[in-house]
């Protein structure tokens, strides 16, 4: 029995699942603990299609309350796909929790919904939150708070202290962020061989300032192999023969994918051809796809965590656009599906879904769009 009839909300059924879906809303949010994947699953899924009047009160208190701090977690990321305001009720609290998870998914929520009095708060976060996957989360929302000068110079010196994993999440969200006032900064890093320069290359690209293309081009002509396909990701940003540059992405990562012992160069080119799907490059999705599609692992699997990367972080209309688009679209499918199961990033993917739900109720009943976004749902398990 599919969750939309047993909860009730008209909305596109629960993804082809074997598993019986929760009877009533407490029973679903039980399940969300669940080992088993299939049932827990079913249970996202059914929560997702209760009445929002229904469900936000009862994800609420789960949140608030339950004993089962995996629970707890689960039902805070499906309250924010929600979108309700009485979320934020329960997101700022959520930082100070004990619970890793939970801290992660608040600070993910404030990247998007920035809370500029909290700027204190969370720059004096930095010195006590350590975790390796929460502490991305936290310097995104700071640098959606980049307008405070102290949230500046607390970032800025972040970029040149700690571990590189702390750094290379710095560098990431001033460049989703267009800080303007960190070129200088960046393009020091950018300057010097290592494994920091790809991901400072590419943040100069998104910031767009012309003071970054002549940074980036200084580098093409002595930087290593691994390291070109940031630096072409980068020039093609910035807006510099995007077509040849692409072009040699999709040629380098067709050589890796054939040619097996070139792991670092599959990875770096497909995570070079998804910074420019996910800046809206139709055809560095065509490329993607295409040479994913054939592809078997171990190149395959950076392919699709760079395919999935790219659909949360862009436009779904423009994975949707490259599903239709592909030569064997049921195969092109399977492949963002292997990517979502690789990614981790659980409010990204919720945020990724609410987006595709606000697209199918846009499509006329009937059409082809609500069919295609319904076989996405349903592949990812939605």
């Amino acid at each position: 029995m599919a969750a939309a009839s047993v909860l009730g909300a008209a909305v596109p059924a629960t993804p082809g699942a074997a598993t019986a879906a929760p009877k009533t809303l407490a029973a679903a949010i039980e399940d969300l603990g669940k080992l088993d994947y299939a049932v827990r699953t079913a249970a996202s899924a059914a929560v997702r299609r209760a009445p929002a009047e229904q469900a936000v009160p009862a994800l609420t208190t789960a949140v608030t309350s339950h004993a089962d701090g995996y629970v707890r977690f689960r039902a805070l990321v499906l309250l924010a796909g929600i979108g309700d305001p009485r979320t934020r009720d329960v997101m700022i609290p959520a930082i100070d929790d004990a619970n890793d998870r939970l801290r992660e998914v608040a600070y993910a929520w404030l990247e998007w919904n920035p809370e500029p009095p909290l700027a204190p708060k969370l720059i004096a976060k930095l010195d006590t939150e350590v975790s390796e996957f929460v502490r991305p989360s936290l310097v995104r929302a700071l640098a959606a708070l980049g307008a405070d000068p102290k949230v500046r110079a607390a970032l800025l010196k972040d970029v040149t202290r700690g571990e590189d994993v702390f750094r290379s999440a710095v560098i990431e969200a001033l460049g989703l962020h267009k800080a303007t006032y960190a070129v200088p900064a960046l393009s020091a890093v950018a300057a010097l061989d290592g494994p920091l320069q790809d991901d400072a290359v590419v943040a100069l690209a998104r910031i767009g300032d012309p003071k970054g293309l002549e940074v980036v081009i200084a580098q093409q002509g002595k930087a290593p192999r691994p390291r070109q396909p940031a630096l072409a990701a980068a020039i093609c940003l910035l807006g510099r023969n995007c077509d040849s540059h692409e072009r040699f992405l999709g040629e380098t990562l067709t050589f890796a994918s054939k040619n097996m012992g070139h792991q670092d160069l599959a990875r770096s080119a497909a995570e070079a051809l998804g910074v420019l799907a996910r800046s809206g490059r139709a055809s560095a999705w065509d490329a993607l796809v295409t040479i994913g599609d054939p592809s078997v692992d171990p190149v395959r699997a950076p392919i699709a965590l760079a395919v999935a990367a790219a659909a949360v972080g862009g436009d779904p209309t423009a994975v949707l656009g490259a599903l239709e688009r592909a030569s064997d679209p049921k195969a092109a499918l399977l492949l963002v599906r292997d990517g979502f199961d690789m990614l981790s990033e659980d409010l990204a993917e919720e945020r990724f879904y609410a987006r595709l739900r606000a697209l199918y109720w846009q499509a006329p009943e009937g059409s082809p769009a609500r069919t295609r976004i319904q076989r996405v749902i349903t592949a990812l398990d939605f």
